[in-house]
């Protein structure tokens, strides 16, 4: 798992390299928040599952300039968003089998939904 505070340059570049197949899937969550605690092992497990994509770790609060502009309503928030759009956006409960649900789905037949702002770009802004 990617982790900004720790490795943002490595992030930028495993982004920059990412294929049209391949998805980025962002957990937005803060430290104190004990729901998120919990579920970045899942996170861990999913990443083992799908080696091909890259799982991000977003602590809110130490990241401020890597949220989309639309509000965080509650945590975990998860992003899924490749270079062809975003998958997935919004709050979802701390199981992974949701995320592995949507990433199967994205396999046979991928349904992108409104715009979001690219997280890749955010990274890039953050990255300068």
């Amino acid at each position: 798992m990617l982790y900004p505070q720790q490795n943002l340059k490595e992030l930028l570049q495993k982004l920059s390299t990412q294929t049209d197949s391949q998805y980025t899937i962002v957990c937005f969550c803060a430290a104190w928040c004990r729901t998120c605690n919990g579920f970045e092992a899942q996170i861990e497990s999913l990443e083992l599952k799908y080696p091909q994509h890259n799982f991000v770790w977003v602590d809110v609060e130490e990241h401020e300039n890597l949220l989309i502009d639309e509000d965080i309503e509650d945590f975990p928030t998860i992003l899924i968003q490749n270079k062809k759009g975003t998958l997935f956006y919004g709050p979802l409960l701390p199981f992974a089998e949701h995320i592995d649900r949507l990433l199967q789905q994205a396999e046979k037949k991928p349904q992108f939904g409104a715009p979001v702002a690219s997280f890749e770009q955010l990274v890039i802004a953050a990255a300068q």
